[in-house]
């Protein structure tokens, strides 16, 4: 699975970057590479969060490969 990204630029200038999929997942940051690391980072932090407590998780098959 891959997460989507959505930026867009705000009237102030700051970036705004969002993970649609994990709600609640979005980040500022002052350029462009700025927010979209931070939202990467969040992003991160909400599913390993999820997969401690049980709670339901994207599938993360391009990320982990299981030994037999």
């Amino acid at each position: 699975m891959q997460l989507k990204i959505e930026v867009e630029q705000e009237e102030d200038g700051r970036y705004l970057a969002e993970a649609p999929e994990l709600p609640g997942v979005l980040a500022y940051g002052r350029t462009r590479q700025e927010a979209i690391q931070r939202v990467q980072a969040l992003a991160l932090r909400v599913i390993a969060d999820r997969l401690e407590h049980g709670e339901p998780a994207p599938e993360l098959t391009e990320l982990f490969a299981v030994a037999a």
